[in-house]
């Protein structure tokens, strides 16, 4: 539920030559191929990527896919884990760009943190670091594809599939939830994989929050990290205020 009291909502555009977006299963080695649309994982991660704080959470709200959905196979020589290289060959998405939606709301798994929660100061700093192209590097599924940001008005422009009126891709892996953000007594300590279908509308894609989706999968037990004030636990509020 939310807990803020203004919407805190964020647009921006992301776009880059490829784009790797996989199902964390298929990440253990052998051959990757992408989903044919940004996972919720991934849009977040990219959001953490240009201002993320453990204050707050960040919700993604919608995509709109621009750029016509293409994808090229590539020969990759992976390095193996015992040393030496192997071949394999994965499919990218190529030419991506994405319009993207989102918001943020009060991590309550933080009570620590409490006295951070200052909606204006995080949504002007966050609109800021969209303007700036971001915190930290940003990439598209992987780290061999890097991403570009920049802000926008989500809707703006003209998108591949505006005239499509339903494109549907089954079933698919949505995202994580962590134990430091979750959400009922069955997602606490543990991480939990969380799976939907995704159905795109015109364009564009409008996501469930990690509580709504259908089907989810716990993965194994885990603990929080707590934030506070001692020597050892950096947490930011009193080394350079408030």
């Amino acid at each position: 539920m939310k807990n803020t009291r203004y919407p805190n909502v964020v647009e921006f555009e992301v776009s880059g030559s490829y784009g790797l977006f996989s199902d964390p299963v298929t990440r253990i080695g052998g051959e990757k191929c992408t989903y044919q649309i940004p996972t919720y994982e991934a849009l977040k991660g990219i959001l953490m990527s240009i201002y993320w704080k453990p204050t707050l959470i960040w919700y993604i709200d919608a995509v709109r896919v621009m750029n016509p959905i293409q994808t090229e196979v590539k020969g990759i020589r992976p390095i193996k884990y015992h040393g030496g290289n192997d071949l394999a060959y994965y499919t990218y998405l190529k030419d991506c760009r994405y319009q993207v939606r989102a918001h943020f709301e009060w991590n309550e798994n933080r009570p620590e943190l409490a006295e951070d929660r200052n909606e204006n100061k995080h949504h002007e700093i966050a609109k800021k670091m969209i303007r700036k192209g971001g915190r930290r590097d940003v990439f598209l599924g992987t780290r061999e594809c890097q991403g570009y940001v920049e802000p926008c008005a989500f809707g703006e422009g003209t998108g591949a599939y505006d005239a499509t009126p339903q494109l549907a891709f089954g079933l698919m892996y949505h995202g994580i939830t962590y134990a430091d953000e979750a959400y009922s007594e069955q997602t606490a300590n543990r991480m939990t994989a969380n799976f939907w279908y995704p159905v795109m509308e015109r364009g564009v894609i409008t996501f469930l929050r990690p509580e709504e989706c259908p089907l989810h999968k716990p993965l194994r037990e885990m603990k929080p990290k707590v934030f506070g004030n001692t020597l050892d636990n950096f947490s930011g509020l009193l080394e350079f205020g408030r």
